[in-house]
């Protein structure tokens, strides 16, 4: 059976980035379905699209809602099995839906995955945001098959099998809806930036698997929203890591990955103290204040998430039990391949 795919470009304000990325989206998604929700923007870029792109199915959310709470409330209004949560900024290349729809039917437990995400700015370089599919370490830092840190590798085909991975980027996140809805969808407590790793955890925690299938590429630019030097990011950043392990991480090991955390989060505040960028140790400050102010509800969605199993880091596909900031500050290895295996 050939699937039907929704493809979903969440907006706000981005009428420059449709501009430029929508027609390659519309292009190489012929035999499929595009949507555009937007996030009550207030330039004119509904109006361009209703213009220029007629057959596009626009969803209006009322409301600024972010990445989580938009698409939580754009995506009611999709029908099809599954659908793609694609950012705007992301420029994709003819046939590239035929892999995700191919494995999705190869693989009935499979929840969500990712293309091969490269960087529309140096096309041979892996993308920040995902680069051949996410890993999590045993502190919580993400990182990817071609991307640590802030370390991108040049993409020489190294990263093309298709594998299980800890989470699949939001920039290009093909989902099976049944999986979404049966992990409790996004969380819109995090607004923004590592939702996507928090759903892929859920979704494991409900059996399903996470996938990279490079076969499928795109470009993806990278900062439109939030570029890597605001503060706004940072904080969001290091409260939603916060979150999202004490969200599901066993209780007892919960507290003792945060306590540590409240020592190296210190250290990277520092860090950004020595390199000139007060502004950016501060939002580490707030966004460790605004977690406790957040407790209460955050153990109150914990609890609510009580019925998926409760699993430790080890038994989840995707992880490495090791440290990566140790590998990348003290070691010195800054590539994927030579430090997991």
């Amino acid at each position: 059976m050939k699937y039907k795919i929704a493809v979903a470009i969440l907006n706000w304000n981005g009428k420059d980035l449709l501009e430029k990325y929508l027609p390659s989206v519309i292009e190489h998604s012929k035999e499929h379905s595009v949507y555009v929700i937007d996030n009550d923007s207030d330039d004119d870029s509904v109006a361009y699209i209703e213009s220029k792109f007629p057959e596009i199915k626009i969803i209006q959310t009322g409301e600024n809602l972010g990445y989580a709470g938009g698409y939580n409330k754009g995506l009611k209004g999709i029908k099809e099995e599954f659908a793609v949560l694609l950012n705007s900024d992301v420029r994709t290349t003819p046939g590239w839906l035929d892999p995700i729809v191919k494995h999705f039917n190869l693989y009935p437990k499979c929840g969500a995955l990712q293309p091969k995400i490269l960087w529309d700015r140096q096309p041979d370089k892996f993308e920040y945001a995902g680069a051949s599919g996410g890993f999590i370490d045993s502190l919580g830092y993400p990182f990817c098959r071609g991307r640590v840190l802030h370390e991108l590798e040049i993409d020489r085909g190294q990263y093309n099998d298709a594998t299980q991975v800890f989470w699949a980027t939001g920039a290009c996140l093909a989902v099976r809806m049944e999986a979404f809805y049966d992990a409790g969808k996004l969380d819109s407590m995090l607004f923004a930036h590592m939702e996507e790793i928090d759903l892929c955890w859920r979704m494991q925690r409900a059996g399903y698997e996470i996938w990279v299938e490079p076969q499928s590429t795109v470009y993806h630019l990278g900062g439109a929203t939030l570029n890597a030097d605001s503060p706004r990011k940072t904080y969001l950043n290091f409260r939603n890591n916060l979150i999202i392990l004490v969200k599901n991480l066993p209780q007892l090991r919960a507290m003792g990955v945060v306590f540590i955390r409240l020592i190296l989060d210190g250290i990277a505040g520092l860090k950004f103290i020595l390199e000139g960028k007060p502004k950016h140790a501060l939002a580490i400050l707030k966004a460790h204040f605004a977690f406790y102010a957040r407790f209460t509800k955050i153990q109150s969605t914990r609890m609510s998430l009580a019925h998926l199993p409760m699993l430790r880091m080890k038994d989840l596909k995707g992880t490495y039990q090791g440290s990566m900031v140790w590998q990348f500050y003290v070691k010195r290895v800054k590539y994927f391949s030579r430090f997991y295996r």
